[in-house]
């Protein structure tokens, strides 16, 4: 009988109630984890955890608010006293914004939702941690591409790998691993309304032909919870067809 690779854990999903979040919090729970989501509107938190089903827990929130994660973190405090993998999800993005005619609010949105909430999130979170956790970032190939009119996005998701590299060494006499997911295109609801035109150049740049699917990043991110990964911390994991690596 196989036992489940997350028996007995907590996870925490920031940003876990559509797309590449919500088919890895479902994957956790199949695996045997109580997860947490969050999410900012409450009713798409409730849809999230009526289609993850059982052991899980909505907590409304904005996780550019500090005080809205000091109440996801002090409710996983009272429920189950302890965290063992953070999956941050949460994300901004703002397309067609060059170093032209970029604004202040783009740019201060971009960072806030893409780089101080996922540090300040893992801040909240480690009095938490138990020793042997997971933290997994979720970042973009954007960061390794040279992509015109989203420089602002690219360069807050390099943010999250220099975090991962620098946590990695930080954490490293506690154990707790950190590393970095980097999906490439996704069919997801944020690209679905994508021009054709975009969808089909897209997809002809990926080896594999197509854009991968929300479950393909949920394994990544199980890979990297779970004991599997038991050895592999500080790393950047391009889930993207091979887009980056050819």
């Amino acid at each position: 009988m196989n036992v489940a690779k997350l028996e007995g854990k907590t996870a925490v999903v920031i940003g876990g109630t559509t797309g590449m979040a919500l088919e890895t919090a479902k994957l956790f729970v199949e695996e045997g984890a109580h997860v947490f989501v969050t999410g900012r509107r409450q009713a798409v938190v409730d849809e999230a955890v009526q289609a993850i089903g059982r052991n899980v827990t909505g907590v409304q929130g904005d996780v550019g608010e500090p005080a809205d994660l000091d109440r996801l973190f002090e409710t996983i405090r009272a429920a189950n006293g302890h965290v063992d993998v953070l999956f941050y999800s949460a994300g901004a993005g703002h397309m067609g914004q060059f170093v032209s005619n970029v604004t202040t609010d783009v740019f201060d949105h971009t960072f806030n939702v893409n780089v101080k909430a996922p540090l300040f999130a893992v801040q909240k979170a480690l009095p938490l941690f138990r020793d042997g956790g997971s933290i997994i970032l979720n970042s973009s190939i954007a960061h390794l591409k040279g992509m015109p009119g989203a420089s602002v996005y690219s360069a807050s998701k390099a943010a999250l790998r220099a975090f991962a590299r620098g946590w990695t060494m930080e954490l490293k006499d506690r154990n707790i691993r950190v590393n970095v997911i980097s999906p490439g295109p996704i069919d997801t609801p944020f690209t679905q309304p994508a021009p054709r035109e975009w969808k089909d150049a897209m997809t002809a740049m990926v080896p594999l032909g197509r854009f991968g699917r929300p479950r393909e990043i949920a394994t990544a991110a199980l890979f990297l919870a779970s004991d599997d990964s038991s050895f592999i911390t500080g790393v950047d994991l391009c889930v993207d067809g091979g887009l980056t690596q050819v």
